[in-house]
């Protein structure tokens, strides 16, 4: 049965099917073949996977970031950071970076960092002179921090699927994802002073620095609030979501003062037609992952390994490169989905915490966002840029370098991420 769930999802996903829709067919075609398998209890499965509470959060944390990064607060960001930053080597893709670390604790969606930071740096760095392929390179990596820095939709689902903590998640990728950033700041500066990159040669104007702080201060304190919440149990990770929901609406609606009924409108249905495509992959890798169960796969990938690999550093180098392999393939949350009931029995049996897992998942399939051929952030911010792939691709190398340093850390230091 596992085989042929594998056959014809590859071959659904070569003819360019949605991944969704891939994964519901392969769950058929083993359900229909098989005699063990009724239809009405695979159903069950898969609509069952969907009637969990915290699940309620991941719609809220998208019309969160949907609130916030479709008015003013994007602009008010920019500005901020380019006033304290942007005379640095490498100061506007720096801005970047940071944009998309502070932008990581609003929406928890890398494709929404990098549709929205990308759509208002870009067109900046072109002014400026920079390189448009470094340019989408910088932001196609950077929107990944996303993922990362609290709340993260991918993490949420991680929980959910291997029964682990929200809250301990979410504050576990707190550091990763500061390291992620400061080492892409790093870069920035590094290739902005070696190809010797445009900057802001004017001097810093205090004045005008503090005008931008106070704009864009009611929007950089919800992440902050966020991880308080969660960090001290102020409140639980759905309660957050939707407090973070008001608060959104609230600073929206008298600070920046730019939301009326078309774009509540607007922000009500991306984030309604964003969470339905949540869950329809939600739902179409429960039912594989409940049928792989079923044939007691996982089991078997725990047997193999323990007979045949003995060191546990070995274990996790051979979980790295599979997640690496399948990030590069399937999109971010089907991909937890399907590997999570695959590698907490692995993880269990060498010893590992299943927050550190998570955190180690989410670091390897996000490097697969921005890795050919199916890198999400890489084909919108190269679209956005209005650059070839393979351009990008070029400009990529330091920054794979400072993902797979921090996925090194995450895998095999436990205390980076552990408290």
């Amino acid at each position: 049965m596992s085989a042929l769930i594998l056959l014809v999802f590859m071959g659904a996903a070569c003819i360019a099917m949605p991944i969704a829709h891939a994964l519901l067919m392969a769950a058929m075609a083993a359900a229909a073949t098989s005699d063990r398998v009724p239809l009405d209890l695979l159903v069950q499965q898969m609509v069952a996977q969907v009637q969990s509470f915290p699940l309620i959060a991941i719609p809220f944390f998208m019309l969160t970031g949907s609130l916030m990064m479709g008015g003013k607060f994007g602009a008010a960001l920019v500005g901020v950071l380019s006033a304290l930053i942007g005379r640095f080597h490498g100061g506007p893709a720096q801005v970047g970076v940071l944009s998309s670390t502070l932008f990581g604790g609003v929406s928890g969606s890398a494709v929404a960092d990098a549709s929205a930071i990308g759509s208002l740096m870009i067109p900046w760095h072109k002014r400026l002179g920079y390189p448009a392929a470094f340019s989408a390179a910088t932001l196609a990596s950077a929107a990944t921090i996303d993922i990362l820095i609290p709340p993260s939709i991918p993490l949420i689902l991680y929980a959910l699927s291997a029964n682990a903590s929200i809250a301990a998640l979410f504050v576990a990728g707190i550091l990763p994802g500061l390291l992620m950033c400061a080492g892409f700041m790093f870069m920035c500066w590094w290739v902005g002073k070696r190809r010797s990159f445009p900057r802001d040669r004017s001097p810093f104007d205090m004045a005008a620095f503090r005008m931008h702080l106070l704009y864009a201060l009611p929007a950089v304190l919800l992440p902050v609030l966020i991880v308080i919440f969660l960090r001290f149990g102020i409140a639980t990770p759905t309660e957050v979501a939707v407090l973070s929901t008001l608060y959104a609406g609230v600073v929206s609606a008298l600070v920046y003062r730019d939301l009326g009924i078309k774009r509540l409108h607007q922000a009500v249905v991306h984030a309604g037609l964003a969470t339905g495509v949540v869950l329809l992959v939600i739902m179409a890798s429960a039912a594989i992952g409940w049928l792989l169960t079923f044939d007691q796969m996982p089991k078997g990938i725990v047997a193999w390994v323990g007979e045949n690999v003995h060191q546990a550093w070995l274990v996790i180098l051979m979980m790295n490169l599979m997640m690496l392999f399948v990030g590069m393939f399937i999109d971010l949350p089907a991909a937890v989905l399907l590997l999570t009931p695959v590698f907490v029995p692995l993880a269990t049996a060498v010893g590992m915490d299943l927050t550190q897992l998570g955190i180690m998942m989410v670091v390897n399939l996000a490097i697969g966002l921005y890795t050919p051929p199916v890198g999400t952030t890489l084909f919108i911010t190269s679209a956005l840029a209005k650059v070839k792939v393979g351009q990008t691709v070029r400009e990529l190398g330091p920054f794979y370098l400072v993902a797979f340093g921090v996925l090194a850390l995450v895998s095999y230091v436990p205390a980076t991420i552990l408290r």
